[in-house]
């Protein structure tokens, strides 16, 4: 029986309305909450999971997105393990919007946080016609130049996702919370 435990803050950053909250809440609690209610400043949420085979306790910070609390959000970076960016896939003015807004948020990681893991989701699949975004390369969210971006910024990686139907939503958060278990793995000693 493994005994150790590790303990991860992540935050969830992106524009207002992509799914943050409901991101979170699919993965804890594994249901959808088809009320939208703003997140005022910072939102806390506890989780405990094991992820290969070690207890993990996850604190994620999903920090609101609108730029009224952008003077907060530098104090709610301390002590960030990785971060989650959402952008939505919405094909109006919010999902464009919060898509050209990633690399923005990237850059407030990486200024508050130093190299720290990042990951990228691609929330709202479930409202986009997936098959022909898949094959349009021209679309600047299709698949493929997701994966170049993701790359290009030296993110973990990129997973679409659906807060409202779950699709993809628990391999996301285990890709992120695996890659910091196997990370912290690397420096603990062997008794």
């Amino acid at each position: 029986m493994d005994e150790r435990e590790f303990y991860f803050k992540i935050v969830v950053i992106g524009d207002s309305a992509v799914g943050k909250t409901s991101l979170i809440f699919r993965y804890t609690t594994g249901t959808f909450n088809q009320e939208y209610i703003m997140t005022l400043g910072t939102q806390i949420s506890k989780f405990q999971a094991t992820i290969d085979g070690i207890s993990t306790k996850l604190v994620f910070w999903d920090l609101a997105g609108q730029a009224t609390f952008e003077h907060l959000r530098k104090n709610f970076y301390n002590g960030t393990s990785a971060a989650i960016i959402v952008f939505s896939h919405e094909e109006n003015e919010l999902g464009e919007k919060s898509f050209n807004n990633c690399v923005k948020w990237y850059n407030d990681v990486i200024k508050y946080c130093g190299n720290i893991p990042v990951i990228l989701f691609g929330n709202k699949i479930d409202l986009i016609d997936y098959e022909m975004l898949s094959k349009d390369l021209k679309n600047p969210k299709s698949d493929q130049n997701m994966m170049k971006l993701a790359k290009d910024l030296k993110m973990s990686g990129y997973y679409k996702t659906s807060a409202l139907t779950g699709q993809g939503v628990a391999k996301a958060f285990v890709a992120i919370i695996s890659e910091l278990v196997n990370e912290r793995e690397k420096h603990v000693p062997m008794l």
